[in-house]
């Protein structure tokens, strides 16, 4: 039932929505009610995701975030009660390019100053890890051996259920309709089922982040871009270790699924919009430039695939915290890509700065709006 009011309401049922919902009530805020338009949470982009968890990013936020998002997702079984499948299998990016090459290893450099012990790779040693890859024209690699894998459903179902322990209220099949704003300060949100009175709403849309944002009057930057994903069916070839394998000059990647490989690829030319549908020429596109890289998955077919959309930023990077005005909206959005991997960590964060007025495990204000009337701020650089 539809309550008729709340401390805060949270829109949308990803990743970032539970886990904000989980840490508020976890920190002893328990109304919270959290609004998920779908049948299920975590159906969209996070339900559509490869899963991935890396340290290996070129911006030194991105890196902190995941030095506190994996060592929680590595206690999340212990201290959320629910098993995640953590696979710390790696992450091999390979190197094709002279450009790439050269900031790789700043990244490195980054990474290791942070007590990350990411590994330089020489040619013979990537080829080395990476088989059955064919490693033709790679010069050089990096392999983060605590990087890996996840499942995007277990985690989002163990902090909706933590939350509903913990007394949070989490409805689904309840879409937000609407913002009221009175006096500079948010006081309600319309709902397909009712208005809630409330003085705290954070936009936890995901792609859909700039149409929750208008109805705040916020200018949420956060454009959709359509990914796709095949999973093939067994490979006897492939190794056990089988790491996450990132052909970096074409966003190509390739990880363990089953006895197969779950492989995906940027599309370039992708024009932003909410289609997910497969698009079959690009897939085919995707999957000889695949079958190229790994040919040994030109003797396995197709066992499932699948499209979801990236919540991009302009910078790639998050879009975190507390707006100027109006005051009583918050944002965790536009993860670009990462946003699975950073759920437990800006649910966190988020918590924080509601409840506590700042931010404290991490300093955010990188990641705040507002930077984006500014002028210099640095791009990741480490985008699949």
């Amino acid at each position: 039932m539809l309550p008729d009011t709340a401390d805060v309401v949270i829109i949308g049922g990803g990743v970032m929505g539970a886990s904000s919902a989980y840490h508020l009530a976890s920190k002893g805020n328990t109304d919270v009610l959290l609004l998920e338009r779908n049948q299920f949470f975590g159906e969209e982009s996070t339900g559509r995701c490869a899963g991935g968890i890396r340290y290996q990013f070129s911006n030194e936020i991105d890196v902190r975030l995941s030095l506190h998002s994996i060592s929680m997702l590595e206690r999340f079984a212990e201290e959320v009660g629910q098993e995640i499948d953590l696979r710390q299998c790696g992450y091999l990016f390979l190197l094709s390019r002279e450009e790439d090459v050269k900031v790789f290893q700043e990244n490195v450099a980054l990474q290791r100053g942070l007590g990350i012990e990411t590994e330089w790779l020489s040619a013979e040693e990537v080829k080395r890890k990476a088989s059955p890859v064919d490693t033709t024209g790679i010069l050089a690699g990096t392999f983060g051996p605590r990087d890996g894998l996840a499942d995007p459903s277990g985690v989002v179902q163990g902090y909706v259920k933590g939350a509903r322990r913990l007394g949070a209220r989490l409805l689904t099949d309840t879409e937000a309709t609407g913002i009221e704003i009175r006096a500079g300060r948010v006081c309600a949100v319309s709902t397909s089922r009712g208005r809630i009175e409330t003085g705290t709403v954070v936009n936890a849309a995901g792609p859909w982040a700039a149409a929750v944002g208008a109805m705040a009057g916020v200018e949420v930057p956060v454009r959709p871009l359509r990914r796709q994903i095949a999973v093939t069916t067994a490979i006897p070839e492939l190794p056990d270790d089988f790491p996450m394998v990132i052909d970096f000059a074409d966003s190509l990647y390739f990880h363990r699924e089953g006895n197969g490989v779950l492989t995906g690829m940027s599309n370039p030319q992708e024009q932003d919009g909410f289609d997910q549908s497969v698009d079959s020429e690009w897939e085919l596109t995707h999957l000889e430039r695949a079958v190229a890289r790994m040919p040994v998955l030109d003797n396995a077919g197709i066992l499932n695939r699948w499209a979801g959309l990236y919540a991009v930023s302009p910078d790639a990077l998050a879009i975190l915290g507390k707006v100027p005005e109006p005051e009583g909206f918050y944002c965790i959005n536009g993860f670009s890509g990462h946003g699975f991997m950073h759920g437990p960590i800006c649910g966190l964060l988020l918590a924080e700065e509601i409840l506590e007025g700042r931010a404290h495990t991490m300093d955010i204000a990188p990641l705040r709006i507002d930077r984006f009337m500014q002028k210099g701020s640095a791009k990741e650089y480490a985008v699949v």
